[in-house]
């Protein structure tokens, strides 16, 4: 493999930890509590059976990884570009499932 080669896997993967680092930070950011205190009793919700669990930002992100890793970075980016962003935390969450299927689709 060329040094070349080599550095744009290394770029590649700093990119991937930089989206990484970010989605944490946002994570950490959504989970502070929050300043008004409800006193009143939430209604219990009846919940519907969901049919499949939403697909997560990590499991999209590990995927690409991977498959960045073998050798597709350039189809990764071309995904993400598909999905109308040139980084992962940039796309909207209702097209993680479809993005998933088109990276796991990558051979």
């Amino acid at each position: 493999m060329s040094k070349i080669k080599l550095l744009l896997n290394v770029v590649g993967d700093l990119h991937s930890l930089a989206d990484s680092l970010q989605a944490v930070a946002e994570a950490i950011v959504g989970n502070e509590p929050a300043e008004t205190a409800q006193t009143e009793k939430p209604a219990k919700v009846k919940e519907a059976k969901p049919a499949e669990k939403p697909v997560t930002l990590e499991q999209v992100r590990a995927t690409l990884a991977e498959k960045s890793q073998l050798g597709f970075t350039v189809e990764v980016r071309a995904l993400l570009e598909k999905y109308g962003a040139p980084k992962l935390s940039q796309i909207d969450q209702v097209n993680y499932a479809a993005l998933l299927a088109d990276a796991e689709g990558l051979k």
